[in-house]
């Protein structure tokens, strides 16, 4: 499993079942111009950013 660079906890993308303790957190703004910032669950502190034009153009949702 992946570790936090700043908190050393364990850290993943996405978890199933009720397990959601690790997850790293997901903040989506825009509509069409998305833009995405992931955080640690742990420390709050900021993993990384993505981009991408969405929706009608990709079929991304």
């Amino acid at each position: 499993m992946a570790k936090c660079p700043y908190c050393e906890k364990p850290v993943s993308i996405s978890t199933t079942g009720s397990d959601k303790t690790n997850e790293v957190r997901k903040e989506v703004k825009g509509i069409i111009k998305k833009e995405i910032l992931y955080s640690c669950p742990h420390c709050d502190r900021v993993l990384g950013f993505g981009f991408f034009i969405g929706v009608s153009l990709t079929g991304r949702p």
